[in-house]
């Protein structure tokens, strides 16, 4: 499919110049724009699967989920440290190599109290990750995974995107790194909703086995909102699971 959309991409310019020039410019114009949609719907849209495979499930055994969290380490990362230690859950944290760069004591405690780190990028360029070309792409990914790799020992096997969001220079250059792209099965959209309740509510309602549910950290509400999920999703006959990497080649 990527390469399908990117040749598409390619022969749109030369077909929009032909039927332009034939007198049929409008046509022309919509064979443009739908190749710049085929370019950016699965950039745009988190977990779109267009441009290579993005982890959204993993395989489960039973009633079991993972919880990610991104963007640390922050502030609060003690205090979400012993949410999860109080609820008896491990969990993934997604961090940023900058911050990591600053606060190295804190990954050592993520990772000493049992919890594993994932690659969320270097600086996390949020609006711009999607249209970065590849050596800014290369080096957001190297750069975090080197810093990791310096604090803790060995660089993770595991990148999320920020915001979910990729182009067509992601995929090849994570797979020529051995890393794996991980998306989510559901999220409360708690980076910026306070409301405790609604984020808690959204992620049950969507909850199944194997799903990965993403929240996030560095926010005043982020260890209560932990809280609140981890305990209506134990409530729910679930429990968090950290898979290996055999359990992630799966969507099913």
């Amino acid at each position: 499919m990527r390469r399908l959309i990117l040749a598409f991409a390619l022969v749109a310019p030369i077909a929009t110049i032909a039927l332009i020039s034939a007198g049929r410019p409008w046509l022309g114009i919509g064979v443009l724009a739908l190749s710049h949609a085929f370019l950016l719907l699965p950039t745009l849209l988190p977990n779109a699967q267009w441009l290579g495979h993005v982890v959204t499930r993993f395989a489960a055994d039973a009633k079991e989920v993972w919880l990610t969290i991104d963007d640390g380490p922050t502030d609060d990362t003690p205090a979400i440290l012993d949410v999860l230690d109080t609820c008896g859950v491990h969990a993934t944290f997604f961090v940023k190599g900058s911050l990591a760069a600053t606060q190295a004591e804190r990954i050592r405690a993520i990772v000493g109290r049992g919890h594993t780190i994932g690659n969320h990028s270097q600086t996390h360029p949020s609006g711009t990750f999607w249209c970065l070309p590849p050596s800014r792409l290369k080096w957001e990914i190297d750069a975090c995974g080197d810093v990791l790799r310096e604090i803790t020992g060995s660089a993770p096997a595991i990148f999320r995107a920020p915001v979910g969001m990729k182009n067509p220079f992601v995929h090849p250059l994570l797979r020529a790194r051995g890393l794996t792209l991980i998306g989510w099965t559901v999220r409360g959209f708690d980076a910026v909703r306070d409301r405790v309740d609604e984020v808690t509510r959204r992620i049950v309602a969507r909850l199944q086995p194997g799903a990965i549910i993403v929240l996030h950290q560095g926010r005043p509400w982020s260890a209560a909102t932990m809280q609140s999920v981890i305990a209506e999703i134990q409530r729910h006959g679930y429990r968090f699971v950290v898979p290996d990497a055999g359990r992630l080649n799966t969507n099913r």
